[in-house]
């Protein structure tokens, strides 16, 4: 009893408390050695310290644009709202010159790049050691559409207190429509406040419209949980790649490893990425480096120029255009890998990390992926302030999979398509709980049987 003790002290140790709702919109890893915190999601951003971009004050600027032209009409329209706007109490100077540059990135066309006010920029970059106070639940926002979904309710959380459930679209928060707003900044400041205050959200359900009313707490959240199920199967849901993430997921295996565990499910569905650098380093810790260089991710940027994170001599490394990188996380030692039967679980909601974690694995030729096609979020992000208390988050480059990979807009294709199929009885468990029992998880099912054939048969 005291080793089971120790063991479980040990594991929720690095939890982290009131991690409470994260964005699917937008991951900002903004320097690790700043100690600047991250907002965990899909966007798969670069972890080392962002550069600063200084306006250069030039008349002109790339891509053709004329700024001569440009300030004109701009003044042009501003003698028009001085002359003629009606709500004169609603002119904001600073609220319309952030709309400059918004509606400027706007025009890119690329929903992952965007422009921040400094207040929006200190909110999202602000130390807070990965405390925050929230709600208690995991979202995701397709940029299509705006539409924003509840992946996952936390047990014991506000929101599960509240009556929200996994598949809920959220509507509004206060009188903000959320599908119009970018998501990151939604959470900080209009979802995230102090402890013991609430927030009003109006949900979708079924076409029906629900106001909920929803108290702002800390609440403990894994990010890894795990169990032994029969066969000495070991089951390890990952729900995000978030900074403790790591250390949990391999204390998990080592745990099932010590019961006896003879085969391995990873549960990455409805994962939407997080930290690159412990996406890898999870991945370190199962592939070995006898393939592909040892290379588990890579990407590319407009100029061809590359990034390489690789395991090498029992070590990780990370490589950026042909040079190491020697800084706090790299080298980062590793020398493991893992000798079993692997199965990964995906769905149309694992993006980003997730898919760099399992296409690692299926390149190396050690896990099988089950379940239904993934995201298909294959491209980088990099925070950029800009010297006057803004920034930009832009899209700088693509990744790739050790085998070259370009995800993409396409997504890993699982090797055994499998729907989560749910009768009527088993739907309603379905929303209205945390999650289904796995016992009659189709999905996890199948995910058993294939790796169970496959030791049959000897594949």
């Amino acid at each position: 009893m005291e080793n089971e003790n120790r063991t479980k002290n040990k594991f929720w140790k690095g939890v982290l408390v009131g991690v409470l709702l994260t964005a699917f919109a937008g991951l900002f890893v903004v320097g690790l050695a700043t100690g600047l915190r991250l907002v965990g999601g899909a966007v798969m951003d670069r972890s080392e310290q962002p550069q600063t971009v200084e306006s250069s004050g030039g008349a002109t600027a790339a891509q053709g644009l004329d700024l001569d032209r440009i300030g004109r009409k701009v003044e042009l329209l501003e003698q028009v709202v001085d002359n003629s706007f009606l709500f004169e109490e609603n002119v904001d100077s600073e609220q319309m010159e952030a709309g400059i540059y918004k509606g400027m990135l706007a025009g890119l066309d690329d929903p992952y790049t965007t422009y921040y006010t400094e207040e929006e920029y200190t909110s999202l970059t602000e130390d807070t050691e990965g405390v925050y106070c929230g709600i208690g639940v995991l979202v995701s926002q397709r940029y299509d559409t705006g539409v924003i979904t509840i992946l996952r309710v936390f047990p014991g959380s506000p929101a599960e207190e509240a009556g929200i459930r996994k598949g809920d679209l959220l509507y509004k928060v206060g009188d903000i429509e959320a599908f119009d707003a970018e998501l990151d900044v939604l959470v900080d400041q209009n979802i995230r406040g102090e402890e013991g205050t609430f927030v009003d959200l109006t949900l979708l359900r079924d076409g029906e419209e629900i106001p909920v009313h929803v108290e702002r707490r800390m609440v403990e959240n894994a990010t890894v949980e795990y169990q032994m199920l029969e066969d000495n199967t070991g089951y390890v849901l990952v729900t995000q790649f978030d900074l403790v993430t790591a250390d949990q997921f391999i204390e998990a295996v080592e745990d099932l490893e010590s019961q006896g565990m003879e085969r391995l499910v990873i549960d990455l569905r409805d994962n939407p990425g997080g930290v690159v650098d412990v996406c890898v380093e999870m991945a370190a810790y199962i592939l070995p480096d006898d393939q592909f260089d040892g290379v588990i991710l890579s990407t590319a940027d407009k100029n061809g120029q590359a990034e390489r994170y690789y395991s090498q001599d029992g070590k990780i490394c990370h490589e950026m255009y042909g040079s190491p990188v020697e800084n706090q996380l790299y080298p980062m030692d590793d020398g493991h890998e893992l000798d079993l039967p692997i199965a990964v679980l995906l769905n149309g909601m694992s993006a980003s990390a997730s898919e760099v974690f399992a296409g690692a694995l299926q390149d190396y030729g050690l896990a099988t992926l089950v379940g239904t096609q993934s995201y298909g979020k294959g491209i980088v992000q990099s925070l950029l302030p800009l010297g006057d208390g803004s920034a930009v988050k832009i899209t700088i480059a693509h990744y790739y999979t050790p085998a070259g990979n370009d995800l993409h807009e396409k997504g890993l294709t699982p090797d055994v398509e499998a729907e989560l199929e749910l009768d009527e009885e088993l739907m309603e468990e379905y929303l209205s709980q945390y999650e289904i029992p796995l016992e009659k998880d189709s999905q996890v099912q199948k995910a058993i049987e294939t790796l169970m054939e496959q030791e049959e048969t000897g594949e």
